[in-house]
C-alpha cells in the first residue's frame, strides 16, 4: 500500500520514540529533617557499589552542605556511614544552580520560604538537572531531597519534578523512599502524626512508595515499646493506640477528633513500614529488594537475586514480614514470644536495652496483638 509522505514521517517519529533505550531507575529519598536521609543515601550507595551497581547521589537539598556530621561524631551510622562518606560525594548538586544561603540574602526569606523558592526555581529550570543526569548514563540514582515536610504533603514542586523525570523522554523509574524516625513509635500521639504524614505524602506524590522506620536499632533506647514491632510496621488495630491516647488527660477532650483521624488512616489502609539500620548489611539488602520491587528494577535487573513477575507474585512470605521479625529478634525486648516470660530479655542486641523495664513487670500489650509475629520463614534463594 502506498503511504503518503506525512504518514511515512509519522511512522519514522514513532519508531524513534519506541527505539530501545537503557532504562534508568532511582530512589527519591524523602522525609522530615533528622530522619537520616543523607546517611541512608551514603550507606546505600556504598552497599550498591559493593554489589556492582553503579550508583550516583543527586543532592536536591539546597541547604545540604554535603558533610556527614553523623559519621564525623561517631553517632548513628557508625563505621558504615563513615565508610560510605569516604566513598561518596555528590555526583550532582543542586547548589550549583541555587543555594539557600544566597536566596535568603537576596530575598530576605526565612529557611522555609527560601526552600520553597529554591524548589520552584529548580522546577522552572529542570533542563539543568536533566542535562546532568544525561551525562551519567547507566547509573542508578539516589535523590537526596530536602527535609521540609510541606514539600511532600502540600507543595507541588517536588511532585512535579519527580513526575517530569518519569515522563518521556527521560522515562526514569522512580520509587519514593519515605524515612521517619522509629523513636516516634514510643509515643502514641507522635505515631498517629507519622501515619498521617506518611499517608499525605503517598497521596501527594502519586508514585511507587516505600515507608521506612529508620534507626530501628535505637527504637527502644529510651525504654520498651508498648507493642511489638509488627504492630507498627503493619499498622495493626489502631484502636489500641486510641485507647492509649484516651488514657492521657491532655488528649481526653480530643477523643472524637483522634478517633476521626485514626478512622481516616484505617479507611485508606495504605500505610505500612519497612525497617532500616544502616549498619546492618542484611537489613540494607532486604530494604533494597523491597524498593527494587516497587520501582520495577528487580524484574529488569541482571544482578544476582533478580526475579521474574511470577515468582514475586507467588512469594510465600512478604519481605516486610520477615524484615519485622528479624528486627524484632535482633533489636527489641522479647515480650513473651517463643515461650519467654514477661521480664526476660530477648536475644541479640536487644538484651542491653530497656533497663527501665523491671523483671516481672506486667506486659501492657493487648493479647491479640502483643506481637502477632509469624514463625521465621525460609530464607529466599539468592
Amino acid at each position: 500500500r502506498q503511504l503518503s509522505s506525512s504518514e511515512r514521517q509519522r511512522r519514522v517519529r514513532c519508531r524513534r520514540c519506541l527505539a530501545p533505550v537503557a532504562m534508568a531507575f532511582a530512589q527519591a529519598v524523602v522525609g522530615p529533617p533528622g530522619s537520616g536521609k543523607t546517611t541512608y543515601c551514603l550507606a546505600m550507595k556504598a552497599y550498591l557499589t559493593k554489589r556492582g551497581r553503579p550508583t550516583c547521589i543527586v543532592n536536591l537539598d539546597p541547604a545540604n552542605d554535603g558533610l556527614d556530621p553523623v559519621a564525623e561524631d561517631g553517632g548513628e551510622g557508625g563505621a558504615a556511614a563513615a565508610t560510605a562518606s569516604s566513598l561518596s560525594v555528590w555526583d550532582v548538586d543542586v547548589r550549583d544552580l541555587v543555594d539557600l544561603g544566597e536566596v535568603a540574602e537576596r530575598t530576605g526569606l526565612g529557611p522555609n520560604g527560601g526552600l520553597l523558592y529554591c524548589m520552584e526555581y529548580l522546577e522552572e529550570n529542570l533542563s539543568w538537572l536533566l542535562e546532568r543526569l544525561a551525562a551519567l548514563p547507566g547509573r542508578y540514582f539516589l535523590f537526596d531531597c530536602p527535609g521540609q515536610v510541606e514539600l511532600y504533603t502540600h507543595h507541588p514542586s517536588i511532585r512535579n519534578i519527580l513526575h517530569a523525570l518519569q515522563a518521556a523522554p527521560v522515562s526514569m523509574h522512580v520509587a519514593a523512599v519515605h524515612l521517619v524516625d522509629s523513636h516516634h513509635c514510643a509515643d502514641p500521639g507522635s505515631f498517629v502524626s507519622v501515619l498521617l504524614t506518611s499517608l499525605s505524602t503517598m497521596l501527594q506524590l502519586e508514585m511507587p512508595h516505600v515507608n521506612v522506620l529508620s534507626k530501628i536499632d535505637l527504637a527502644e533506647a529510651q525504654g520498651r515499646l508498648p507493642f511489638g514491632l509488627e504492630f507498627y510496621t503493619d499498622v495493626l488495630d489502631l484502636s489500641y493506640v486510641l485507647d492509649q491516647l484516651g488514657s492521657d488527660p491532655f488528649f481526653q477532650p480530643y477523643r472524637e477528633l483522634n478517633a476521626a483521624l485514626v478512622g481516616l488512616i484505617d479507611d485508606f489502609s495504605l500505610v505500612g513500614f519497612s525497617t532500616l539500620n544502616v549498619t546492618d548489611e542484611d537489613n540494607l539488602a532486604r530494604l533494597t529488594k523491597t524498593v527494587d520491587k516497587a520501582s520495577g528494577y528487580l524484574y529488569s535487573s541482571v544482578e544476582e537475586g533478580a526475579v521474574n513477575m511470577m515468582s514475586a507474585a507467588f512469594e510465600a512470605e512478604p519481605m516486610h514480614l520477615r524484615d519485622a521479625f528479624l528486627a524484632q529478634e535482633k533489636y527489641f525486648w522479647d515480650n513473651g514470644v517463643d515461650g519467654l516470660e514477661d521480664g526476660q530479655q530477648g536475644n541479640g542486641q536487644g538484651q542491653g536495652q530497656g533497663s527501665s523495664q523491671q523483671a516481672g513487670q506486667p506486659n501492657t500489650q493487648p493479647a491479640a496483638h502483643a506481637h502477632g509475629l509469624h514463625s521465621v520463614p525460609e530464607e529466599p534463594p539468592a
